[in-house]
């Protein structure tokens, strides 16, 4: 059974850096063909899709949040992470990991404030 669960702070003060962890079970990050994503859904609006980091480490990212994301993955513990610099209180959200094709981490809540 695939199972993903975000870890981080959930509480960032503006001009940071928002660093999240989602850590995978039943199936290891690099299997073929698996592409792992990050998504965000701030209050009152849409779910928005950050970026992905492939089965082989190649990445993606949201035109939009390119210059500001980076996403990593630590293949011995099966992690991946999310780094969003420069965060405003525009960041604030439920942020989700999933795995391309149908689960999802149950989301962790980061709120952007001083």
């Amino acid at each position: 059974q695939v199972q993903l669960q975000e870890s981080g702070p959930g509480l960032v003060k503006p001009s940071q850096t928002l660093s999240l962890t989602c850590s995978v079970s039943g199936v290891a990050i690099a299997t073929n063909g698996y592409y792992w994503s990050w998504i965000r859904q701030p209050p009152g609006k849409g779910l928005e899709w950050l970026g992905a980091i492939g089965y082989s480490g190649s990445t993606n990212y949201s035109p939009s949040l390119k210059s500001r994301t980076s996403i990593s993955r630590d293949t011995s513990k099966n992690q991946f992470t999310l780094q969003l610099s420069s965060v405003t209180p525009e960041d604030t959200g439920v942020y989700f990991c999933a795995l391309m094709g149908g689960y999802w981490g149950q989301g962790t809540q980061v709120t952007v404030s001083s």
